[in-house]
């Protein structure tokens, strides 16, 4: 494959520690953007253990400095409010993110059995080979989907479970 392709790995494991091992791996990938694992416990509960997001923090982060220099021309008091005012914003830019990527992985988790995990992994794809073998060395199976699929999925499922709500947001 010598395309970037935008894609998203679903990983099912038998043994949740193959799932955690695997995850470790996971983020070092090439291309990796984000990754979780989803445990699913022997009374069927659903648990996230780990979670990354490559970059996780920055826009809070550069929101806030940005703020902080915006408030230069108000003196301290002013750096000390524009440095919360952008933080706040970008933490509730983070904060909706998170939301969307949540509501993702449990469209995802409604096929994964009982006692098993999944790792899920967004990535730009160049080369097959990486993912494969990491998901054959901790003995997992492997499914790849198209990144936008997966999106159109998880919009489709939020219209459903807004229209169930009777149209509330």
């Amino acid at each position: 494959m010598s395309d970037d392709a935008h894609t998203m790995l679903f990983v099912t494991f038998a043994d949740p520690a193959a799932a955690l091992a695997a995850f470790a791996e996971a983020k070092e990938l090439p291309g990796a953007r984000q990754a979780a694992v989803l445990r699913r416990s022997a009374e069927g509960l659903l648990d996230t253990p780990e979670s990354w997001v490559r970059g996780a923090g920055t826009p809070t982060v550069a929101t806030g400095i940005v703020g902080g220099l915006l408030g230069l021309l108000g003196g301290p008091v002013g750096v000390l409010l524009g440095w919360t005012a952008g933080t706040v914003l970008g933490g509730a830019a983070e904060l909706k993110q998170f939301q969307d990527g949540a509501e993702g992985l449990l469209v995802y988790s409604r096929d994964l059995a009982e006692g098993h995990a999944m790792l899920i992994v967004e990535l730009h794809e160049h080369d097959h080979r990486p993912a494969d073998e990491l998901a054959e060395r901790h003995g997992g199976q492997l499914v790849r989907r198209p990144a936008e699929e997966v999106a159109a999925e998880v919009r489709a499922a939020e219209r459903a479970a807004d229209e169930a709500r009777g149209g509330e947001n």
